[in-house]
C-alpha cells in the first residue's frame, strides 16, 4: 500500500538535525542547465511515497517512491499544504516522475534547495490594504538595524510588540502574540507554509506564542531566542527546537490595532 500525501505523522526540524548519506548535494542537472538538488525519500512505516502528476494530493498518482530511496529534484514549486515527517510545507519536488510532497524527502533544508519550477511565483509579502505605516520592506530594515545581543528590557517577552514597532505601530492590539495568529483575517494567513517571504511574520503556538519576522533566506530576527531581551537572527527551526514551539505558519502584516 502507497503512503497517502495527506498523511499527517512526524516533525519537520528533523530535516535539519539528521546526518549521515541523506544529507543535500547538488548535482549537475545536465549541461547549461541550472543546479538540481538531491534527496532521500523517508517515512516512518516504511511505505512508499505516491509521486503525483502536479503539486496537489488531488492530482492524479503516477507513481511512488520507496522509502529510503534518493531522489533527484530537478525544481521546486508551490502547491497543496501537507503534514508529513518532516512536518507540514506547501513546497513540492519535481523529479523524473512528477511531483513528490517535499514533506517526506530529507534534504537538509526546511526552504527551497533548487530552482523554481517554470512559472511559480515566490511568496511576496504585502501591506497592501492594511495601512501599515511602515512597508515590508522598511520593517525589515527596522528589524536589521535593532539586532542586538545585548539584553533590552522593551525586548525580553515582548514578541508580538516588537514586530508592530518594526511596522511603524505603538502597539500591535493584541495580548499575545497567539492571539494575534487568531485574529488574523484568513485571507492573509499562510498556516504551515515554511516559505516566509522578506517582511512576513512567522508564529508559533504553545502558551502565548511566539512571532518573528523573516528577513529573506529562512532568516529570522527574533527576541530572546539569543537570550532574554536580545533581538537577534535564527530560523524555524532553530526555534521549535530550543523552545518546543509547534510551528502555525505566517501572515501578512496585519495588526489588530489597526482594524
Amino acid at each position: 500500500m502507497k503512503l497517502s500525501a495527506m498523511r499527517h505523522i512526524g516533525v519537520r526540524s528533523s530535516r535539519v538535525l539528521a546526518v549521515g548519506a541523506s544529507v543535500t548535494t547538488f548535482v549537475l542537472a545536465g549541461a547549461g542547465t541550472a543546479l538540481a538538488a538531491s534527496g532521500t525519500v523517508h517515512t516512518d512505516s516504511g511505505e512508499s511515497v505516491n509521486v503525483h502528476s502536479g503539486p496537489h494530493t488531488s492530482a492524479a498518482v503516477v507513481a511512488s517512491v520507496a522509502n529510503g530511496a534518493g531522489v533527484t529534484i530537478s525544481c521546486q514549486t508551490y502547491g497543496d499544504t501537507v503534514t508529513g515527517k518532516y512536518g507540514t510545507s506547501d513546497i513540492w519536488d519535481k523529479i523524473s516522475t512528477g511531483y513528490i510532497t517535499d514533506t517526506y524527502v530529507y534534504t537538509g533544508s526546511d526552504g527551497l534547495v533548487a530552482p523554481l519550477c517554470g512559472g511559480t511565483t515566490a511568496p511576496t509579502c504585502s501591506t497592501s490594504g492594511l495601512g501599515d505605516p511602515n512597508t515590508c520592506a522598511q520593517a525589515v530594515a527596522w528589524a536589521k538595524a535593532h539586532e542586538s545581543t545585548a539584553y533590552n528590557a522593551n525586548y525580553y517577552g515582548m514578541c508580538d510588540h516588537v514586530m508592530s514597532l518594526a511596522y511603524g505601530f505603538a502597539n500591535s492590539g493584541s495580548n499575545t502574540a497567539y492571539d494575534h495568529w487568531l485574529a488574523v483575517p484568513a485571507k492573509y494567513k499562510h498556516a504551515g507554509e515554511t516559505s516566509v517571504p522578506a517582511g512576513g511574520l512567522a508564529f508559533f503556538g504553545g502558551g502565548d506564542g511566539h512571532v518573528m519576522i523573516s528577513i529573506g533566506g529562512g532568516k529570522f530576527v527574533s527576541t530572546d531566542i539569543g537570550g532574554n531581551g536580545t533581538f537577534t537572527v535564527t530560523t524555524i527551526a532553530a526555534v521549535k527546537s530550543a523552545w518546543g514551539k509547534a510551528y502555525l505558519g505566517w501572515t501578512e502584516p496585519w495588526f489588530q490595532v489597526n482594524h
